[in-house]
């Protein structure tokens, strides 16, 4: 495992944009990666993720407004998050798959096995 920790969150008015943070402990450059949240009440959901290979998957509700880098020289994975709406306030984790490992649903919660402690961003209307 890897120990994460995000930072970038906070709180915009609807339409703003910021840009999270996760920094590994260790050497990213052989593992998917990905971009979770959750809010209140809410199962923790997938938003973007880039695989070893460069591939980057994203959820339907985010597509053209968020986009998900990884630099693997700074061992730090990037969420650059535009247009953002209400509906796009929760937690936001970072997480990580096993070293080298084949991650064949890269929004699934139950392909990572690191996790960040999260970072909170709430948009206001």
């Amino acid at each position: 495992q890897v120990q994460l920790q995000e930072s970038g969150g906070g709180s915009v008015q609807a339409g703003g944009s910021l840009r999270l943070s996760c920094l590994a402990s260790g050497s990213i450059t052989m593992r998917s990666m990905a971009w979770f949240r959750q809010s209140l009440g809410k199962e923790r959901e997938g938003v973007a993720a880039v695989c070893t290979d460069g591939a980057r998957t994203y959820a339907d509700s985010v597509k053209g407004r968020f986009t998900c880098s990884k630099d693997n020289g700074a061992n730090t994975l990037y969420l650059d998050m535009n247009s953002l709406k209400p509906e796009d306030t929760a937690m936001y984790y970072c997480a990580a798959a096993e070293y080298m490992m084949i991650v064949r649903r890269p929004l699934a919660v139950e392909e990572y096995n690191s996790w960040g402690q999260g970072t909170q961003v709430t948009v206001s209307s």
